[in-house]
């Protein structure tokens, strides 16, 4: 390596690290944070506790919220990690202040010990750090609080915080706390979800994790998801040139939002698919109707009303009922979408995981085709046998 090349290394390891994130999920992460300060706040600050602002919302929770709303994967964010870390760092930096006068020596020797114990206690918190080092340089207040400032406001208001990241989490459709290695799959089953059927064992990504020294970045689970990723991606290199386009299938059996579910229910029957586009006028596309949706309504309708499964299905698709459920009633307008040049690598991940089993192929927000999983199976077929 030159050294022009050597200087624009070293310029390029000063820059960020962190990969580019979307404007909307620096929103959404700075949205909980401000949530969760602000309620932890109103409950901290209640005038029916007489104790300082500067004791009671202390500097580190803002650390922590970094952690839990910005990077809720992080093992250092997990629940044990905040709550026992930032408690157990109390703890020291109360005993720590109670027994050595030099301030530098208070300080040193606080922060040492945390990182010590947290780390053997499994429960490494970055802003433990700053819990120590503020019990550390605050010893007149410590004095009037004593041990109890490990309860409150340090323990009290973690715990807070992790709550209220918790319900932030689900309501953003992030996952919080981190995923565990034996979670049930999406499908309810012992097995894993298909992209994680990696055959490595839950000790064996563990080791992965340590060897790498890892461990404190990121959990098992997710792991495991990443492999499954880069397992799919490199997969979908053996596809070669082929997009959505070079597979879709183009003459489409589409509804209307207001086509009762009556003949959806009909058309799944006659042409045996398990997907219909819904779409608006000009072909614009609006969603798609799974065979699934049906069974989930009815499942849901069977509940609500007492009934029974078949009896709730027929009055769900009956077309004579007062009011007839419509195809937009039950539409999803969320799911994945393609565009006729998007390569059919990038597909694999869409339905890998049994989420959907087609995917809309939309050229300036009109519906022109769709790729079924039989579509794509036949594809990756042909590049085999092509291949082989």
């Amino acid at each position: 390596m030159n050294r022009e090349s050597r200087s624009v290394h070293i310029l390029r390891s000063l820059g960020p690290a962190v990969a580019h994130v979307s404007p909307g999920e620096a929103i959404r992460a700075g949205l909980g944070a401000l949530a969760g300060l602000g309620v932890t706040g109103l409950f901290l600050l209640s005038p029916s506790i007489d104790l300082d602002l500067g004791l009671y919302l202390v500097a580190p929770f803002g650390a922590s919220s970094v952690l839990l709303f910005a990077v809720p994967n992080s093992p250092l964010a997990q629940p044990w990690s905040a709550i026992v870390g930032n408690t157990l760092a109390a703890l020291i930096g109360v005993a720590v202040s109670m027994m050595i006068v030099d301030p530098a020596m208070r300080v040193a020797v606080a922060v040492g010990l945390t990182i010590t114990a947290t780390i053997l206690c499994r429960a490494v918190h970055p802003p433990a750090g700053a819990v120590a080092m503020t019990a550390a340089m605050s010893p007149a207040a410590i004095d009037h609080l004593g041990f109890w400032f490990a309860l409150a406001p340090i323990g009290v208001g973690t715990a807070i915080l992790v709550m209220l990241a918790m319900v932030y989490a689900r309501l953003t459709g992030r996952r919080y706390p981190f995923r565990q290695f034996d979670d049930p799959s999406k499908h309810h089953t012992a097995d894993r979800n298909p992209s994680e059927r990696l055959g490595l064992s839950e000790g064996e990504l563990t080791g992965i994790l340590e060897r790498y020294r890892q461990s404190f970045n990121l959990g098992v689970e997710d792991l495991a998801r990443l492999i499954g990723a880069a397992e799919l991606q490199a997969a979908s290199h053996a596809t070669g040139p082929l997009t959505a386009q070079d597979i879709m299938s183009r003459n489409l059996i589409t509804v209307g939002p207001d086509t009762a579910l009556g003949k959806i229910g009909e058309l799944f029957k006659k042409h045996r698919f398990t997907s219909l586009p819904v779409v608006g006028t000009d072909a614009h596309f609006l969603g798609v109707i799974f065979q699934m949706h049906l069974i989930t309504q009815a499942r849901e309708d069977a509940l609500r009303l007492h009934w029974g499964y078949l009896s709730a299905l027929k009055r769900l698709l009956d077309r004579e009922r007062l009011k007839p459920v419509k195809a937009g009633d039950i539409m999803d307008m969320a799911g994945p979408r393609a565009t006729p040049d998007t390569p059919v690598g990038a597909l694999l991940p869409m339905m890998a995981d049994g989420e959907v089993d087609a995917v809309p192929v939309l050229d300036d927000g009109r519906i022109v085709g769709i790729v079924t999983r039989t579509d794509l199976i036949a594809a990756l077929a042909r590049t085999a046998v092509r291949s082989a």
